[in-house]
């Protein structure tokens, strides 16, 4: 709460935030951020997104305080406001997910002939 006090003196206008993952997805390699009030939830998750890595087929989700799911598009400053924690951070958990599942190579069909045409498919 201490360091809470301290950093809401020093910088009024940002809002201190701890992200923890969940076991599945991979790791950030620092977990406090000191984010603008004004800014958007979305852009946050964007700027996790990029330090993670993820892939294209991946999805993020972001919870608060280990519950519920938040609308993106609400201020830093809103969330903060709605959900710090008596220590007064504002605890986000996010959980990556393949969105579409994984990226196989294309199968050869069992019977040949319940193979598409390409003309069926329109390559001539």
């Amino acid at each position: 709460m201490h360091e809470v006090t301290e950093i809401r003196i020093k910088y009024p206008n940002k809002i201190p935030v701890r992200a923890a993952r969940r076991r599945t997805s991979p790791p950030l390699s620092r977990t406090k951020f000191l984010v603008s009030q004004d800014l958007p939830l979305a852009q946050f998750a964007v700027t996790l997104r990029s330090r993670l890595c993820l892939a294209s087929s991946q999805t993020l989700y972001l919870l608060v305080n280990n519950r519920g799911l938040p609308n993106m598009t609400v201020t830093m400053q809103e969330l903060y406001r709605d959900n710090k924690d008596e220590d007064g951070f504002l605890y986000l958990t996010y959980a990556s997910q393949e969105m579409f599942g994984g990226l196989l190579p294309p199968q050869p069909p069992s019977n040949p002939d319940l193979a598409p045409s390409q003309a069926s498919l329109g390559i001539l």
